[in-house]
């Protein structure tokens, strides 16, 4: 199990949700700052060359605590609808896969 915090205090905006997740996980210089991107990369996590300097190994999850949940909940509704939707939605493809669900969001 691998876990990260992911500190919601300076999210503001779509670009400063991608700019934190790129950093948290290292996604790729190439990396488009967008949703659909994000699923790619959190998708790729237990590939032999994922998009991201975080790599799971077999049967390994990523816990996300999500830090100062609520407020963010209040401040960006839309972004926290996007992040539980598209977690879903890279899991299911984990599954998808024949692999166990990957991602965990713990709501702090």
């Amino acid at each position: 199990m691998t876990t990260v915090s992911l500190d919601t205090s300076g999210i503001k905006d779509r670009a400063s949700f991608h700019s934190t997740f790129a950093q948290l996980i290292g996604f790729p210089a190439f990396y488009g700052a967008n949703m659909d991107a994000w699923i790619d990369c959190m998708s790729s996590l237990t590939d032999e060359e994922p998009m991201s300097t975080l790599r799971l190994s077999s049967g390994e999850q990523l816990i996300i605590e999500v830090i100062a949940f609520e407020d963010f909940s209040r401040r960006e509704p839309g972004l926290v609808e996007a992040l539980l939707s598209c977690t879903a939605f890279v899991n299911l493809r984990y599954v998808g896969r024949k692999e166990s669900t990957r991602i965990a969001l713990v709501l702090l």
